[in-house]
Order: structure tokens, then sequence, then C-alpha cells
């Protein structure tokens, strides 16, 4: 989904009202607009959106046959109630940076052979729209024990297209040894004398 639809919403309409009523409260803010606009939009698209993209996902918001540009800023969710409550989405402008930042989805997993620690889940960025990620990749299929990866160390945010708000140098995961079981010491289960 790369688009969606939402409409104008009546600011007289309080937030729980308006999701009994199978809608999203939203609001559209940033570069391009006098003021922001708050709008709304299905239930159900909310939660495709929610399914299918994540903070920092590029989504065009058509409003009343204007379409807007736009990063998923924040998608607040309440786990408890299952309910989307509110989503944010900055109003992006081309030739203008904006900050973001990108999940690092881990492939393999389950063929590495130590200890898998992972530091970062996401790493905050600055780009134009077009250069902006929302995930990167990390293969760990041929990662022996031992292994670092650093945020450098990602392909994608080696381009001179992404500007990295953190260091460089900062650890993304690192492989380590599996703990052996510490020889002599015996089974605290077994009865003593």
């Amino acid at each position: 989904m790369d688009s969606i639809q939402a409409n104008l919403r009546d600011v007289k309409v309080k937030a729980k009202q308006l999701r009994r009523s199978g809608f999203v409260p939203c609001a559209i803010y940033g570069a391009g607009l006098e003021e922001s606009l708050s709008v709304q939009i299905s239930s159900s698209e909310a939660r495709l959106l929610r399914k299918t993209k994540r903070t920092g996902s590029l989504v065009d918001v058509q409003v009343e046959g204007k379409r807007y540009h736009t990063l998923i800023k924040e998608l607040d969710y309440n786990s408890i109630n299952n309910e989307i409550v509110h989503i944010s989405f900055q109003s992006l402008e081309k030739g203008k940076k904006a900050n973001s930042v990108a999940d690092i989805v881990l492939l393999n997993k389950d063929k590495v052979q130590g200890v898998l620690e992972q530091i970062q889940m996401q790493i905050p960025h600055a780009a134009e729209p077009e250069y902006l990620l929302d995930t990167v990749t990390v293969d760990l299929e041929d990662c022996p024990i031992g292994t670092v990866i650093t945020v450098g160390d990602i392909p994608e945010f080696q381009s001179n297209n992404v500007e990295l708000q953190t260091d460089p140098n900062s650890i993304v995961l690192r492989i380590s040894e599996k703990k052996r079981s510490v020889e002599g010491f015996s089974d605290l289960s077994e009865p003593t004398e």
C-alpha cells in the first residue's frame, strides 16, 4: 500500500468517539504546509497500514483530491485494546532532507552458530525523500563467531545521499561464543549428605 485515502476531520468530534465510529484520527504536518491538517482514515485502512508499513515508511495521503507525499512519523498503538490510537504523518518536500529511522531486519538468524546479540534495532538518519530508508537487511548466513557489525558496515549507510545521525562505529550486533558450563560444578538438584 503506497497510497491511502483520508478525509478532513471534524475537530469537534472527540478522538474516542471517532475511534468508536470506525475511524482513526491522524495529523499531517511539516514542510510546505501553512498549518497541520487534522484528518481521519478508516480503522481497516489503518490496520492494513500498520501491517504493511512502519515508522519511517513513505506513504501518499490523499485528502480532498490533494496528494501529500508523507513519512509515517509515529503510529500510536494500544496493545491492550488492540487499537490504533493516532497516526502522525510528516509532509515531505522534494529536495529537502527529513529525519527518519530505518529498522534493521536480520536474515538467517537460525544459521548463527554462536550467541547473537542485537544492540540496535533502528538507525536514525536524514535524507531527501527519495533516499529515505525504512528498513535495511543484514544477512547473517556466513557470519562466524566473533563477528561485529557496526552502522558503518551496512552498505545502505555508506551512501552520500544518507546522513547518519548516529556514530558509524556504533555496534549494531555481535556474535559471541556460546557459554559453556563451568567444570567442577556439581548439580545442585542432587541431595547432599
